[in-house]
Protein backbone atom coordinates (compact mmCIF):
# COMPACT_ATOMS: atom_id res chain seq x y z
CA UNK A 1 0.00 0.00 0.00
CA UNK A 2 1.21 3.01 -0.91
CA UNK A 3 0.33 7.14 0.33
CA UNK A 4 0.48 8.72 -2.87
CA UNK A 5 -1.23 12.29 -2.17
CA UNK A 6 -1.59 14.15 1.09
CA UNK A 7 -4.38 16.46 1.28
CA UNK A 8 -3.59 19.22 4.22
CA UNK A 9 -5.98 22.22 4.50
CA UNK A 10 -5.54 23.70 0.84
CA UNK A 11 -2.30 22.49 -0.26
CA UNK A 12 -1.79 19.14 -1.59
CA UNK A 13 2.33 16.99 -1.14
CA UNK A 14 3.01 14.40 -2.89
CA UNK A 15 4.88 12.54 0.19
CA UNK A 16 8.46 11.08 -0.01
CA UNK A 17 10.05 8.97 2.46
CA UNK A 18 10.28 11.93 5.02
CA UNK A 19 6.84 13.03 4.85
CA UNK A 20 5.05 13.22 8.20
CA UNK A 21 1.45 12.41 8.14
CA UNK A 22 -0.73 15.08 10.73
CA UNK A 23 -4.32 14.73 12.28
CA UNK A 24 -6.81 16.45 9.73
CA UNK A 25 -5.09 15.10 6.43
CA UNK A 26 -6.90 13.54 3.74
CA UNK A 27 -4.97 10.77 1.92
CA UNK A 28 -5.05 9.05 -1.16
CA UNK A 29 -3.97 5.58 -1.52
CA UNK A 30 -2.72 2.76 -4.06
CA UNK A 31 -3.01 -0.32 -3.41
CA UNK A 32 -4.44 -3.71 -4.61
CA UNK A 33 -8.15 -4.12 -4.05
CA UNK A 34 -7.29 -6.91 -0.86
CA UNK A 35 -4.57 -4.90 0.60
CA UNK A 36 -6.93 -1.70 0.49
CA UNK A 37 -9.65 -3.43 2.51
CA UNK A 38 -7.33 -5.20 5.23
CA UNK A 39 -5.61 -1.82 5.31
CA UNK A 40 -9.13 -0.04 6.27
CA UNK A 41 -9.71 -2.99 8.46
CA UNK A 42 -6.06 -1.72 10.47
CA UNK A 43 -7.28 1.42 11.26
CA UNK A 44 -10.74 0.57 12.41
CA UNK A 45 -12.72 1.47 8.98
CA UNK A 46 -15.52 -0.45 8.48
CA UNK A 47 -15.75 -1.28 4.88
CA UNK A 48 -18.75 -3.45 2.96
CA UNK A 49 -20.06 -3.93 -0.36
CA UNK A 50 -22.29 -1.66 -1.37
CA UNK A 51 -26.01 -3.64 -1.93
CA UNK A 52 -28.97 -1.11 -1.12
CA UNK A 53 -28.70 2.17 -3.16
CA UNK A 54 -30.85 5.49 -2.91
CA UNK A 55 -31.14 8.23 -6.14
CA UNK A 56 -32.61 11.30 -5.02
CA UNK A 57 -33.29 12.81 -8.58
CA UNK A 58 -33.95 11.05 -11.77
CA UNK A 59 -31.90 12.41 -14.36
CA UNK A 60 -29.27 11.24 -17.31
CA UNK A 61 -26.68 10.89 -14.22
CA UNK A 62 -29.34 8.95 -12.09
CA UNK A 63 -30.15 6.56 -15.32
CA UNK A 64 -26.79 5.57 -16.12
CA UNK A 65 -25.83 4.49 -12.52
CA UNK A 66 -28.45 3.03 -11.94
CA UNK A 67 -28.45 1.18 -14.97
CA UNK A 68 -24.91 0.09 -14.00
CA UNK A 69 -25.51 -0.51 -10.16
CA UNK A 70 -28.06 -2.84 -11.45
CA UNK A 71 -26.54 -4.81 -13.37
CA UNK A 72 -23.97 -5.28 -10.62
CA UNK A 73 -26.68 -6.93 -8.43
CA UNK A 74 -27.53 -3.93 -6.23
CA UNK A 75 -30.95 -2.87 -5.14
CA UNK A 76 -31.56 0.41 -6.35
CA UNK A 77 -34.20 3.00 -5.45
CA UNK A 78 -34.54 6.24 -7.35
CA UNK A 79 -37.03 9.07 -6.07
CA UNK A 80 -37.71 11.50 -8.70
CA UNK A 81 -40.63 14.80 -8.51
CA UNK A 82 -41.36 14.21 -12.69
CA UNK A 83 -44.01 11.81 -12.68
CA UNK A 84 -43.48 11.82 -16.92
CA UNK A 85 -39.50 10.86 -16.25
CA UNK A 86 -40.55 8.43 -13.66
CA UNK A 87 -42.37 6.37 -16.11
CA UNK A 88 -39.82 6.88 -18.74
CA UNK A 89 -37.52 5.31 -15.87
CA UNK A 90 -39.69 2.48 -14.74
CA UNK A 91 -39.79 1.42 -18.85
CA UNK A 92 -36.07 1.98 -19.09
CA UNK A 93 -34.96 0.41 -16.14
CA UNK A 94 -37.12 -2.68 -15.03
CA UNK A 95 -34.87 -4.20 -12.51
CA UNK A 96 -35.13 -0.41 -10.57
CA UNK A 97 -37.74 0.55 -8.21
CA UNK A 98 -38.84 4.41 -9.22
CA UNK A 99 -40.71 6.16 -7.12
CA UNK A 100 -42.73 9.57 -7.72
CA UNK A 101 -41.93 11.63 -4.84
CA UNK A 102 -40.10 14.88 -3.72
CA UNK A 103 -36.51 13.54 -2.22
CA UNK A 104 -36.85 16.11 0.29
CA UNK A 105 -39.64 14.87 2.04
CA UNK A 106 -38.38 13.24 5.11
CA UNK A 107 -41.49 11.31 5.92
CA UNK A 108 -41.14 9.33 1.96
CA UNK A 109 -37.51 9.22 2.48
CA UNK A 110 -37.98 7.67 5.49
CA UNK A 111 -40.83 5.02 4.27
CA UNK A 112 -38.60 4.04 1.29
CA UNK A 113 -35.93 2.54 4.16
CA UNK A 114 -33.20 5.57 3.93
CA UNK A 115 -31.84 4.39 7.48
CA UNK A 116 -30.78 0.55 5.81
CA UNK A 117 -28.90 2.27 2.71
CA UNK A 118 -25.49 1.39 1.74
CA UNK A 119 -25.24 4.29 -0.57
CA UNK A 120 -27.13 7.70 -1.31
CA UNK A 121 -26.30 9.71 -4.35
CA UNK A 122 -28.76 13.33 -4.31
CA UNK A 123 -28.19 14.03 -8.02
CA UNK A 124 -31.09 16.69 -8.82
CA UNK A 125 -30.20 19.62 -10.59
CA UNK A 126 -30.32 22.24 -7.40
CA UNK A 127 -26.99 22.37 -5.59
CA UNK A 128 -29.02 23.56 -2.57
CA UNK A 129 -31.50 20.70 -2.51
CA UNK A 130 -28.85 18.08 -3.31
CA UNK A 131 -26.73 19.12 -0.24
CA UNK A 132 -29.77 19.55 1.92
CA UNK A 133 -30.61 15.89 1.06
CA UNK A 134 -26.83 14.80 1.31
CA UNK A 135 -26.46 16.42 5.22
CA UNK A 136 -30.29 14.81 6.28
CA UNK A 137 -29.20 11.31 4.59
CA UNK A 138 -26.27 11.28 6.79
CA UNK A 139 -27.86 12.40 10.12
CA UNK A 140 -30.43 9.33 9.89
CA UNK A 141 -27.84 6.63 7.71
CA UNK A 142 -24.40 5.14 7.48
CA UNK A 143 -24.60 5.15 4.31
CA UNK A 144 -22.49 6.72 1.66
CA UNK A 145 -23.18 9.60 0.89
CA UNK A 146 -22.33 11.03 -2.55
CA UNK A 147 -23.41 15.03 -3.34
CA UNK A 148 -23.90 16.67 -6.95
CA UNK A 149 -22.27 19.97 -7.45
CA UNK A 150 -23.07 22.28 -10.46
CA UNK A 151 -21.68 25.34 -9.36
CA UNK A 152 -18.36 26.17 -8.55
CA UNK A 153 -18.66 28.75 -6.26
CA UNK A 154 -20.01 26.39 -3.85
CA UNK A 155 -16.81 24.43 -3.64
CA UNK A 156 -15.73 26.61 -0.74
CA UNK A 157 -18.85 26.21 1.40
CA UNK A 158 -19.13 22.34 1.06
CA UNK A 159 -15.89 21.73 1.91
CA UNK A 160 -16.22 21.45 5.45
CA UNK A 161 -19.55 19.77 5.39
CA UNK A 162 -20.36 16.53 6.08
CA UNK A 163 -21.73 15.78 2.25
CA UNK A 164 -19.93 13.07 1.77
CA UNK A 165 -17.97 12.68 -1.58
CA UNK A 166 -19.04 15.89 -3.70
CA UNK A 167 -18.84 15.60 -7.70
CA UNK A 168 -18.49 18.14 -10.62
CA UNK A 169 -20.36 16.66 -13.76
CA UNK A 170 -18.48 19.91 -15.68
CA UNK A 171 -14.84 18.49 -14.26
CA UNK A 172 -15.60 14.94 -15.35
CA UNK A 173 -16.52 16.54 -18.79
CA UNK A 174 -13.63 18.56 -18.87
CA UNK A 175 -11.17 15.57 -17.61
CA UNK A 176 -12.52 13.23 -20.26
CA UNK A 177 -11.84 16.18 -22.81
CA UNK A 178 -8.03 16.43 -21.63
CA UNK A 179 -7.78 12.28 -21.57
CA UNK A 180 -8.74 12.61 -25.41
CA UNK A 181 -6.58 15.54 -25.94
CA UNK A 182 -3.82 13.58 -24.32
CA UNK A 183 -4.44 10.36 -27.08
CA UNK A 184 -4.33 12.34 -30.06
CA UNK A 185 -1.04 13.56 -28.73
CA UNK A 186 0.20 9.80 -28.47
CA UNK A 187 -0.17 9.49 -32.17
CA UNK A 188 2.04 12.75 -32.35
CA UNK A 189 5.39 11.00 -29.66
CA UNK A 190 3.76 11.51 -26.27
CA UNK A 191 3.60 8.05 -24.70
CA UNK A 192 1.11 8.78 -22.15
CA UNK A 193 -1.78 6.70 -22.22
CA UNK A 194 -3.92 7.73 -19.86
CA UNK A 195 -4.64 11.00 -17.13
CA UNK A 196 -7.38 11.57 -14.38
CA UNK A 197 -7.15 14.42 -11.93
CA UNK A 198 -7.38 13.83 -7.98
CA UNK A 199 -7.76 15.16 -5.04
CA UNK A 200 -10.31 18.14 -6.56
CA UNK A 201 -8.28 18.72 -9.74
CA UNK A 202 -4.68 20.03 -7.72
CA UNK A 203 -3.13 16.27 -9.29
CA UNK A 204 -2.75 14.20 -11.78
CA UNK A 205 -2.03 10.26 -11.64
CA UNK A 206 -0.56 9.43 -15.35
CA UNK A 207 -0.23 6.39 -17.20
CA UNK A 208 2.46 5.91 -19.51
CA UNK A 209 4.26 3.11 -21.42
CA UNK A 210 7.96 3.13 -21.44
CA UNK A 211 9.87 2.67 -24.66
CA UNK A 212 12.78 1.38 -26.11
CA UNK A 213 16.02 2.58 -25.16
CA UNK A 214 14.17 4.97 -22.35
CA UNK A 215 16.78 6.72 -19.94
CA UNK A 216 14.64 5.51 -17.12
CA UNK A 217 15.55 1.79 -17.67
CA UNK A 218 16.81 -0.40 -15.47
CA UNK A 219 17.62 2.25 -13.16
CA UNK A 220 16.76 1.13 -9.28
CA UNK A 221 14.13 3.84 -8.29
CA UNK A 222 15.78 5.40 -5.21
CA UNK A 223 18.46 6.36 -8.04
CA UNK A 224 16.30 8.06 -10.48
CA UNK A 225 17.03 11.44 -10.63
CA UNK A 226 13.25 13.12 -10.67
CA UNK A 227 12.07 16.22 -9.79
CA UNK A 228 10.16 16.83 -6.52
CA UNK A 229 6.37 16.12 -6.42
CA UNK A 230 6.64 13.14 -8.68
CA UNK A 231 5.47 9.75 -7.35
CA UNK A 232 5.66 6.08 -8.81
CA UNK A 233 2.51 4.93 -8.09
CA UNK A 234 2.55 1.49 -9.62
CA UNK A 235 4.20 -0.75 -12.48
CA UNK A 236 2.03 -2.48 -14.85
CA UNK A 237 4.97 -5.50 -16.32
CA UNK A 238 3.02 -8.50 -18.14
CA UNK A 239 0.51 -10.04 -16.37
CA UNK A 240 1.31 -8.48 -12.89
CA UNK A 241 0.64 -5.09 -11.40
CA UNK A 242 3.07 -4.31 -8.33
CA UNK A 243 3.28 -1.30 -6.11
CA UNK A 244 7.28 -0.71 -6.42
CA UNK A 245 10.04 -0.27 -3.61
CA UNK A 246 12.97 1.72 -3.91
CA UNK A 247 15.17 -1.12 -5.01
CA UNK A 248 12.42 -1.94 -7.83
CA UNK A 249 13.42 -0.92 -11.65
CA UNK A 250 11.23 0.29 -14.62
CA UNK A 251 11.83 -1.80 -17.63
CA UNK A 252 11.33 -1.03 -21.33
CA UNK A 253 7.51 -2.23 -22.18
CA UNK A 254 6.12 -1.65 -18.75
CA UNK A 255 2.98 0.75 -18.20
CA UNK A 256 3.62 2.92 -15.24
CA UNK A 257 1.31 4.79 -12.82
CA UNK A 258 2.99 8.52 -12.21
CA UNK A 259 0.91 10.78 -9.84
CA UNK A 260 2.19 14.72 -9.51
CA UNK A 261 1.39 18.31 -8.29
CA UNK A 262 -0.19 20.13 -11.09
CA UNK A 263 1.99 23.18 -11.73
CA UNK A 264 0.81 26.98 -10.25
Amino acid sequence: MLICAVERGKEVFIPNGSFQLAAGDRISIVAQPRDASLFFRRIGEHTSPVRQIMLLGGGRIAYYLAAQMADFGADVKIIEQDYAVCRNLAEALPNVTVIHGDGTDHLLLSQEGIEEMDAVATLTGLDEQNILMSLYAGQVSKAKIITKITRDSFEDIVENMDVGSVFYPRYIAAEAVVRYVRAMANSTGSNVETLYSIVGDKAEALEFRVSQGSRVSGIPLQDLRTRPGILIGSIHRGARVFIPRGQDTIEEGDSVVVVTTLPN
